[in-house]
């Protein structure tokens, strides 16, 4: 299995080699003279807005999105946006335009995971496969797979520019999967670069992972926090942490940093000793947390949110002004205002506060009434959020 020569080419220019993997799917272009569709927002607008207002869209589409995605839901890359559904569509970040459309290349649930450019993705035919697109055209560019007939179908979990990083059943004479193997597959050559068992009993979902240099850092459902080397697969350090948020975590500066129960956490990235801890109020919970700019941002399950220097644990700043506001969940920082989106509240949506305060400066809603959770991804002066149904570009530059 080869990377494919050039985003545009079809399988059939690579020869007998390649053709087992099946031709290539062509996405539909947007072309922008489409009908309207119901609840789309045709028109591109909405300007930054004044000190202490809330923006108005830039735009506003319907969209795919089943609600299962864990953390990447959407993603912006190159000013290209993506969002998990079938089919999947990519939107120009700048106007909403669909730039392509591909039907049938999603699974439900599918992250949006982007390793040095190239959206990776388990085959939506359930066949083993898994494809790399080009977030630009939709085209595939690169296909491997884990192994012929013993794995149960491979998810993604990670990708670098030099590995794409799966978990996968291994399937027994009854076709059931008691036990799983993590593994790297080379983005250049395709091939398997590693494969290790996990111990017997650990689960293939609720996987959170990340790499950082040499270090591919994962939780689970078993309670396990797990870092292993890129190049080897071999495990580095492993240890039970108790209850977390089994969602987000931060890899800075040689630490891993992780909200269990009521404590943030800090674990050395190479020895996984213990660094520094932060505990909340009481009866409270930290939430997942993130690190912009170099300061480190969560909030609680009493709705207050802390500012943290991540290095040491020291409190910047606890904001508890906030209580009647619905908690964040994911933090994105564009300009000179930190933004986060929220969990299942009809309170919530795109919070915009001070970073050196904490201070709510604004909060914007869809006013469609669903608690579901909300997403949020940037890029360049947008902030985008999806919620439910809708895919909404918001101007804050």
């Amino acid at each position: 299995m080869i990377r494919l020569a050039g985003a545009g080419a079809g399988l059939s220019l690579l020869g007998a080699g390649a053709a087992a993997c099946g031709p290539e799917e062509e996405p539909a272009g947007g072309g922008g003279s489409g009908s309207q569709k119901p609840g789309e927002s045709g028109k591109p607008g909405g300007a930054a807005p004044a000190p202490g207002e809330k923006p108005k869209p830039a735009w506003q589409h319907t969209t795919t999105f089943d609600g299962l995605a864990w953390i990447s839901a959407v993603a912006v890359v190159d000013d290209v946006v993506l969002v998990s559904g079938d089919p999947l569509v990519a939107r120009d970040l700048a106007t909403g335009k669909e730039i392509w459309s591909r039907a049938e290349v999603t699974t439900p649930g599918a992250s949006m995971l982007i390793g040095d450019g190239t959206l990776y993705l388990a085959s939506a035919k359930y066949d083993g496969n898994i494809i790399g697109l080009d977030p630009k055209t939709g085209r595939d560019t690169w296909r491997s797979r884990l192994g012929d007939k013993e794995y149960s179908q491979p998810r993604v979990i990670a990708a670098d520019a030099d590995h794409v990083y799966v978990v996968a059943g291994i399937l027994d004479k009854e076709f059931r999967t008691p036990d799983n193997v993590i593994a790297a597959i080379s983005t250049g050559s395709g091939k398997v670069v590693w494969r290790e068992q996990r111990d017997h009993g650990t689960e293939q979902n609720g996987i959170t992972a990340q790499t950082s240099g040499k270090r591919l850092v994962y939780t689970d459902f078993r309670k396990n926090l797990t870092v292993r080397d890129t190049a080897t697969g071999h495990q580095v350090w492993t240890k039970k942490i108790g209850r977390t948020s089994n969602r987000g975590f931060v890899v800075h500066e040689g630490l891993v940093i992780i909200a269990i129960d009521e404590e943030l956490r800090a674990f050395d990235l190479e020895t996984g000793a213990d660094r520094w801890s932060l505990a909340t109020e009481k009866y409270s919970r930290f939430n997942d947390p993130a690190v912009l700019d170099g300061v480190l941002y969560a909030s609680d399950t009493v709705h207050a949110l802390w500012a943290v220097d991540p290095a040491t644990g020291k409190r910047h700043w606890h904001n508890k002004e906030s209580l009647d506001v619905a908690a964040p969940w994911q933090f994105a920082k564009v300009g000179d205002v930190l933004y986060g989106a929220t969990e299942f509240d009809d309170n919530g949506g795109v919070h915009a506060f001070a970073p050196d305060s904490g201070k709510l400066l604004w909060t914007y809603n869809d006013g469609s009434g669903d608690i579901d959770r909300w997403y949020l991804a940037s890029g360049g002066k947008r902030l985008v959020a999806v919620h439910a149904k809708k895919v909404t570009a918001l101007p804050v530059g």
